[in-house]
């Protein structure tokens, strides 16, 4: 029997959609510490919308450093792009199970969304290598 000699990689080469993987990749464990923090401790479901916030944000702080470091130029034109669509999956996610529509908080949100993705790719692009 030979022995295999290279094993073939799958990489993502899309920033966009690398960029997408790794910020829901993040959000699905961001909500999984928060429900588990819910869970343990006495916090309330109140301050809630600002922990989603926070995991929003951070994930697509990652999303876009992926993406950026990935395109290699222009990382606030792709991180920017990426927390757009983000932004887009959730509103549609939302709008469709939850018939939440167009409102304050959520422009609010896509600003926030589109900053952190956007400062993510710039971040990203400086420390390619």
């Amino acid at each position: 029997m030979n022995p295999i000699k290279t094993v073939s990689q799958v990489r993502i080469t899309s920033p966009l959609f690398s960029g997408l993987v790794y910020s829901l990749s993040m959000m699905t464990i961001g909500t999984i510490l928060t429900s588990l923090f819910l869970l343990l401790t006495s916090t309330q479901e109140s301050s809630l919308h600002t922990l989603t916030t926070i995991i929003h944000a951070a994930s697509l702080f990652i999303g876009g450093w992926v993406a950026g470091k990935r395109a290699g130029s222009r990382g606030w034109y792709h991180g920017g792009f990426v927390g757009f669509v983000y932004f887009i999956l959730i509103f549609v996610v939302g709008f469709l199970a939850f018939d939440a529509g167009l409102n304050l908080q959520s422009l609010q949100l896509l600003c926030i969304l589109f900053a952190a993705g956007a400062l993510g790719g710039i971040l990203g692009v400086n420390t390619r290598k």
